[in-house]
């Protein structure tokens, strides 16, 4: 789990609009509000932890599982033409992937923090699991590429069939039919499958994934198109950061592309920790899911694993903290030597001072005196007077020569 910096990319290529191609950069330019129009895209991965299989993940993928169903090949059970004739497999597919036996995760999670945070542009999904309508996310602000099991319709008619029927035949095993009588035609759910087209909503929509700020691309490999060509549709230096086990697509050849790889939800986690989210995060999806299946989700593995990620946050900011108290001491060092030796000059020059001044002041004194004596005396002799004054002159001489000699000693 972590950040890679691109292989199409050294290290010598700045980024255009992030400080580096790191979370901790993203979570920065989120937090300075320049991403007000985010775009995410999502598929298989970030539903893995709801229990929900991928498609092509060897031996635990959607695709390896369908086998046992003795398919001409896997993507069969998705093939229009195919279900028209062989509905069956697909509905015991459907039976296993039915909304309401999942529950959204803590990446559904996030998503819905953004909508609530008035940051999320659009969400594409090529999931039809509808686990980002459970997480919170407004419909409104939902593109299912792929449709969902949300609604359902005759293939023949297209009339509209009802959800509760629906869940009914699903449950009990049997393949819905039109209820018109001249029609009976088969219902499937508006899923996408080989051989039809995209939503025209999808097309209408794309022009966002253009304006945007921000595109997050999270557990999807990026084979299928147009979905896949999604993400490229954003000007060359808009960020991109990619959520996924491994890197796919083009992604991480761009300047401001960042590769946070490994479980989808783990690196969602960090990005909340690094914007102070963690706390709204959780209680958004433990809301949505309730505490057993919050523990079921995130095991004991998983959480050993955020522990870990933690603690190496930590010491990263600690590192940095260190770092930069070492450079503060270095010059509080530096500063504090030129301080002392400036503080050694003066004391020098403050003791030849008061030493003067002492002196000074000693001469002052005896002087004071030596008048005051003169006043005492006034009754004496003019001579006796004269030879006083004269005393008291040469000693002040004397002791003012003195100290010009002492003062000349010291060193400035």
């Amino acid at each position: 789990m972590g950040q890679n910096e691109s292989a199409s990319l050294g290290p010598d290529v700045p980024p255009a609009k992030l400080e580096a191609r790191t979370l901790e950069a993203v979570s920065k330019y989120i937090k300075k509000g320049k991403a007000k129009k985010i775009v995410v895209l999502t598929g298989a991965g970030i539903s893995t932890a709801a229990g929900i299989p991928d498609f092509r993940s060897p031996g635990t993928g959607l695709y390896n599982n369908l086998k046992r169903l003795n398919l001409p090949y896997p993507e069969a059970v998705f093939d229009i033409d195919f279900f028209r004739k062989h509905p069956e497999p697909f509905y015991v597919l459907a039976k296993e992937l039915y909304p309401g036996k999942f529950f959204p995760t803590i990446s559904h999670a996030f998503i819905a923090l953004l909508a609530h945070k008035k940051l999320l542009s659009k969400l594409f999904t090529q999931n039809i699991d509808c686990l980002e309508r459970r997480a919170g996310v407004p419909e409104s602000l939902i593109i299912e590429a792929h449709g969902s099991f949300a609604t359902q319709r005759c293939i023949e008619c297209k009339s509209e069939f009802p959800e509760k029927e629906m869940q009914e035949h699903v449950d009990a095993g049997i393949v819905p039919r039109c209820g018109k009588k001249k029609c009976k035609g088969l219902v499937k759910p508006d899923i996408v499958f080989f051989g039809e087209g995209l939503p025209i909503e999808f097309t209408l929509n794309t022009h966002l994934a253009r304006e945007a700020d921000l595109i997050l691309v999270l557990g999807t490999s990026l084979t299928v198109y147009p979905f896949a060509g999604v993400a490229d549709m954003p000007p060359r230096e808009t960020p991109r950061v990619l959520f996924n086990r491994e890197q796919v697509g083009n992604m991480g050849k761009r300047p401001d592309d960042v590769l946070e790889l490994g479980p989808c939800d783990q690196g969602i986690r960090r990005l909340a920790r690094l914007l102070g989210w963690s706390r709204e995060l959780d209680q958004l999806w433990r809301g949505k899911v309730g505490d057993q299946e919050a523990a079921r989700q995130l095991g004991t593995q998983e959480t050993l694993e955020e522990e870990i990620e933690e603690l190496d946050d930590e010491i990263v900011e600690k590192m940095a903290e260190g770092l930069q108290h070492l450079d503060l001491k270095d010059t509080e060092n530096e500063t504090l030597a030129e301080g002392e030796e400036k503080e050694s000059l003066t004391y020098k020059k403050e003791e030849a001072s008061g030493s003067e001044s002492k002196d000074d002041a000693k001469i002052q004194d005896e002087t004071a005196k030596a008048k005051e004596g003169v006043e005492d005396t006034r009754k004496g002799s003019g001579e006796v007077v004269g030879k006083e004054n004269k005393e008291v002159e040469a000693e002040t001489s004397h002791r003012k020569e003195k100290k010009e000699t002492d003062t000349k000693e010291i060193p400035k």
